[in-house]
């Protein structure tokens, strides 16, 4: 048994670990996991305390995906609802759809019993007022708020320090069962209805127990752009091992080096139990993982892809 995942997901991995020792699904730990990190405040990237879009409005994404059939679902600009992670499992789970957004994934929501609370926190909304008021003219402000001029502000999104952050997480259980989770709240100050690669399932998120699973974080439309995760299980089909099929993937990639590119970061695991976190910059981040037989998790530095 084994969970992967991104470093802020850490904490964490000894309740998702509990989860599978107790007998419980891949899909049931990489919920748990995610659902922990959604609830932690001080996570900005992520649920409650997420940063919030240009006019003030907290919207989170998130997919799983059972590697078992490749069953999926997906919400995408969920306001109000802390959880997305466990609304997109019910979207597998009771429709014969994948993807539902904004009002619909919200109605689903209300429909299938989960509840409303407020997932703006003071820091993230003070962080928000303090962006506008040092970027947008006074007069301008009420034109801003009403989203009738947003396009001249959007470029606030490309805040290099927030438009970074999601929690993947990977998990295998004692079946040989696997699946993938991604939670976000998305680029901060973004474009209301932005979606990334977090919700998408084959970019942010995919998994397959024929071969194994991937996620990704960092720049989520160059992981769209190059159907990243898809692709390093696509690798990994053809035979090539986690090191190998995460940096030929993220070498397809979009350059970071360009104009458009910037920060991607993996987490991959094979149908073996094989793992690691990879990177196409100096400037990514690690992973934790945990295994049946230990005490607590453990914490590695990404490996970077070298240039193609």
């Amino acid at each position: 048994m084994l969970i992967v995942a991104t470093a802020n997901a850490s904490p964490f991995l000894a309740l998702g670990m509990e989860t599978l020792r107790a007998g419980g699904s891949s899909l049931d730990a990489v919920e748990r996991v995610i659902r922990e990190v959604e609830a932690d405040t001080q996570e900005h990237s992520v649920g409650v305390g997420g940063w919030p879009n240009l006019v003030g409005e907290v919207e989170l994404d998130a997919s799983i995906m059972d590697g078992r059939d490749r069953r999926s679902g997906a919400v995408g600009a969920v306001k109000r609802f802390p959880h997305p992670i466990s609304i997109a499992r019910k979207v597998m789970e009771r429709t014969p759809h994948v993807f539902l957004v904004g009002r619909g994934a919200e109605d689903f929501a209300r429909e299938t019993g989960f509840t409303e609370a407020e997932t703006l926190t003071p820091e993230a909304a003070r962080e928000w007022a303090a962006r506008l008021r040092a970027n947008v003219p006074l007069e301008e402000m009420p034109e801003l708020l009403a989203r009738r001029k947003l396009l001249p502000y959007v470029l606030l999104a490309r805040d290099p320090q927030r438009i970074h952050g999601t929690v993947n997480v990977l998990a295998l259980d004692s079946n040989g069962d696997i699946a993938s989770g991604v939670s976000t709240s998305g680029w901060s100050w973004k474009y209301p209805g932005r979606l990334g690669d977090s919700p998408v399932i084959g970019a942010g998120n995919y998994c397959d127990n024929r071969y194994g699973a991937a996620a990704c974080t960092g720049h989520g439309e160059l992981a769209i752009r190059a159907s990243l995760a898809r692709a390093i299980v696509m690798h990994l089909e053809y035979g090539q091992s986690v090191e190998e099929a995460s940096a030929r993937a993220l070498r397809d990639a979009p350059d970071p080096r360009t104009p458009d590119g910037t920060v991607l970061v993996t987490v991959a695991m094979d149908r073996h139990g094989n793992h690691g976190c990879f990177t196409n910059s100096a400037r990514g981040w690690g992973y934790a993982f945990m295994t049946e037989g230990m005490a607590a998790p453990e914490t590695r530095k990404p490996q970077q892809a070298e240039a193609p």
